[in-house]
């Protein structure tokens, strides 16, 4: 009998062992499956906010000046306006602290991304496509560093990894999206009809990027119960890294905007620009997976510094030689690049201030939309006035020298106070 209540008191904890176990590991399930979902929602907002209604016009730009009549000082002065609406963008995201307003804001950027990248079939008035672009800016922001701030806090609160690496793959992806569609609607639409076609795109994956991502928490505190407290920058530290950060805006904005018309320019690239486009995004959507790894080996400051010198090179490549070849070796060096120095600026942004971690991003941003505004209308008026993008490209190459050189101040700057801390 006593043998027999052994085993069934064996018996009964192998059972809630086992209950137990199946229990955590449907948690840990659970939990994996929200981790990813949160990821998958700003990597589609991402798709939809920057591929789509951002980069589809890089894409288009060709079809636009062919069929609409838009010329290229008008093209320049688009690229313009949709940034000054990322710029009023980045200022809502710097200045508003409340999570539930953000987490608004953000929802109702996938639905004005929609609308607008619907909007530019339905006119050819520029003065009406300036106010589409103005607003596609707005809600390029929104995906950018609005949905970025709201994951970064749920990943502090949730206990993972506070990286943003993939989060800002989408970025990459959207480019291929913008790329491949365009690719794939040559000789078969018209550019309204590309237009609306990538706007239906559009409006399939805002469903998901509106779901996934869960209301956010505005306590202070971690599921651990970890009270999360903000850590800002010195001011100094913060002035250098807003000029570095100037400069990677100026440096990336003028490919962002016309590495496709670049490349159609050339006689013997006429064709390839939308393949040229795809490569960047090859090449930025793992990029910032691995450039997360490699700040973990290298630190942050070692790892912007090596993607500043890689981003000159891929920026200045199609002004030294229009071969294909060396066309795409700039593609995949420039998208693997400037998508790093935005995901690791903006992620260390985010740690300094976990309780609205977009603060410091929008701050940041502000410059690097500044530098934005000016440099496609500068590129157009010198393309208009009968230079070459090429001579742009030059300047934006001479400008991400500079930015590399903030970079070493700060080196210098953590150096001193390491010597001095062990002094």
């Amino acid at each position: 009998m006593v043998l027999n209540n052994s085993l069934v008191t064996n018996n009964i904890n192998t059972y809630t062992y086992k209950k137990h176990k199946n229990s955590l590991s449907s948690m840990d399930t659970t939990a994996n499956r929200q981790h990813l979902k949160v990821l998958g929602s700003g990597l589609l907002g991402l798709i939809l906010t920057i591929g789509i209604a951002r980069f589809c016009y890089t894409t288009l730009l060709p079809a636009m000046q062919a069929e609409a009549g838009l010329s290229d000082l008008g093209g320049g002065y688009l690229a313009t306006i949709n940034y000054i609406g990322y710029m009023c963008g980045a200022l809502l995201a710097a200045t508003v602290g409340n999570l539930k307003i953000k987490d608004t804001f953000y929802r109702a950027g996938l639905i004005i991304a929609v609308i607008t990248t619907l909007g530019m079939a339905l006119t050819n008035n520029i003065w009406l496509w300036g106010v589409l672009r103005f607003f596609s800016g707005l809600s390029s922001a929104s995906g950018m560093l609005i949905s970025a701030g709201l994951i970064m806090n749920w990943l502090l609160r949730h206990g993972h990894r506070p990286e943003l690496g993939i989060h800002y793959a989408g970025a990459g992806l959207g480019i291929i999206v913008s790329g491949l569609a365009a690719e794939l609607m040559i000789g078969h639409l018209d550019w309204r009809e590309q237009w609306l076609a990538v706007g239906v795109l559009g409006s399939l994956i805002a469903i998901p990027a509106w779901r996934w991502l869960p209301r956010p928490d505005t306590s202070h505190q971690t599921t651990a119960g970890q009270r999360l407290q903000d850590n800002p920058p010195s001011r100094r530290w913060f002035i250098l890294l807003g000029i570095m950060y100037f400069c990677a805006g100026y440096a990336y904005v003028i490919s962002a905007t016309f590495l496709v018309a670049i490349v159609e320019a050339q006689p013997a690239l006429q064709g390839d620009g939308q393949i040229v486009w795809v490569f960047v995004g090859l090449s930025a959507t793992p990029a910032v997976i691995l450039w997360d790894r490699v700040a973990r080996r290298l630190g942050e400051l070692n790892t912007l510094l090596i993607a500043f010198l890689i981003q000159i090179i891929g920026i200045i490549l199609p002004a030294l030689n229009d071969t294909l070849w060396v066309v795409l070796i700039s593609a995949v060096l420039y998208g693997g690049s400037f998508i790093a120095i935005v995901s690791l600026v903006l992620a260390m942004a985010g740690r300094f201030y976990p309780t609205k971690p977009a603060k410091l991003m929008g701050r940041l941003t502000l410059l690097y939309g500044i530098a934005q505004i000016g440099a496609p209308a500068i590129a157009g008026i010198i393309a208009d006035q009968g230079g070459s993008y090429a001579d742009s490209l030059y300047i934006a190459a001479a400008i991400s020298v500079l930015g590399a050189g903030m970079i070493l101040i700060l080196k210098a700057g953590e150096q001193r106070e390491l010597a001095l801390k062990t002094a």
